[in-house]
């Protein structure tokens, strides 16, 4: 078993409940869109149980293919009741291996990936929260927003250092500047977090063209504002777009559901990346 950072539920929250098939119910929305870039090298997969983005790296037909992999690779979890960290651990080795093999000869190519997936301790559900690279993950809950994630960019780690203050990460010159990818010719080194999946809990999955554009504190506040997860992910990406986005932009927003007896997933909406060049 991989090593997980964890914490136990808070008092008020409780966990998400798990039907009798051992399904999470899940609500979600995604959306995505190139803003002012020609080509879309972003990617998502949103399909319980694993929710995802990739933000590709390389240029046409380099950092859309790594993400496009990357997606390939995880949906195969698509319709489990729910995985483990080892699971998700064997996908970016596959996801790795695939982007090394296609880039050969000089040519580059590589993605970060941010995600979610539903994994389960002693019969309740719990989200498995997995990086590479600076997409984030987000938790809100009760008004308030926390990245669960960690960035692996320079910027952050002079903040680990004590070198700069952690609001100053994301205003750093080296924000950008990534310490760790999938595809650069080392092995992927993933995070993990073990989070309770409380029933009053979103997640936020997105790619840094959205945090590039949005404030943690107006993030919180679109995610508070509306219930459907399908429109606040559509919200998120056109306000980003809606003022210049640097670059492709993509959310996916997740809700824990409660379970009524007899029911199982909810598949409201399952969408993976769309290929270059389109918004």
């Amino acid at each position: 078993m991989l090593p997980l950072r964890s914490r136990p539920p808070r008092a008020d929250e409780g966990t998400g409940a798990v039907d009798e098939g051992g399904h999470v119910r899940t609500s979600w929305g995604s959306a995505t869109d190139r803003g002012v870039r020609d080509v879309n090298e972003d990617a998502l997969l949103a399909f319980p149980p694993v929710f995802l983005v990739a933000d590709g790296m390389g240029g046409y037909d380099a950092g859309d293919l790594a993400s496009r992999i990357v997606v390939e690779e995880f949906a195969r979890l698509a319709g489990l009741p729910a995985v483990a960290a080892d699971d998700i651990h064997a996908c970016f080795a596959r996801a790795s291996q695939r982007v090394r093999d296609e880039f050969t000869g000089g040519r580059q190519g590589g993605t970060t990936i941010a995600g979610a997936a539903v994994t389960q301790v002693g019969g309740e559900a719990y989200w498995l929260v997995f990086n590479v690279g600076d997409s984030r993950v987000y938790r809100y809950a009760d008004g308030g927003l926390e990245q669960v994630s960690v960035d692996h960019s320079v910027a952050q780690e002079l903040a680990d250092a004590g070198l700069i203050d952690a609001d100053q990460v994301d205003r750093h010159r080296e924000r950008h500047v990534l310490t760790r990818a999938l595809g650069t010719g080392e092995p992927p080194e993933p995070d993990y977090w073990l989070l309770p999946a409380g029933s009053r809990d979103r997640l936020l999955v997105c790619t840094d063209g959205l945090t590039r554009e949005l404030a943690d504190d107006e993030l919180a506040g679109l995610l508070g504002a509306l219930p459907d997860p399908r429109e606040v992910a559509d919200v998120l990406v056109a306000e980003a777009v809606g003022r210049g986005a640097r670059d492709n932009v993509t959310a996916v927003v997740v809700d824990v559901a409660p379970v009524a007896a007899g029911a199982g997933l909810s598949h409201d909406l399952a969408v993976t990346a769309p290929r270059a060049g389109t918004p």
